[in-house]
């Protein structure tokens, strides 16, 4: 005997749910404050604006604990491409994890 998918049976729920007259509220939707901090200049900012500005803002890079070094940088870009799967290639990683150390 076939064994239930768990979407077949989110499926079949939602249809019980909706004949017993369970509405579902509404989508919240909300409009983030317009990007006005940017990264600092300096050698590798271009990966680094490419990469992580897509998840993060500058203002979460520029409150980072200053002085950290170059293993404590390493760390993190390891860390957002290999725990958080960021697609970013070895190459940007090093010239990010570079330029946060010398930058920040």
């Amino acid at each position: 005997m076939r064994m239930p998918t768990l979407s077949s049976l989110a499926a079949l729920a939602a249809a019980v749910l909706t004949m017993a007259g369970v509405s579902y509220p509404k989508a919240l939707t909300y409009t983030l404050p317009e990007e006005t901090a940017t990264l600092r200049p300096g050698p590798g900012v271009e990966p680094a604006q490419n990469h992580c500005l897509k998840c993060h803002s500058a203002d979460y890079v520029n409150t980072q604990p200053p002085n950290r070094g170059k293993a404590f940088w390493e760390a993190e870009v390891t860390k957002m491409t290999k725990v958080y799967h960021a697609p970013i290639n070895d190459a940007d990683a090093k010239s990010i994890a570079d330029y946060l150390a010398k930058t920040y």
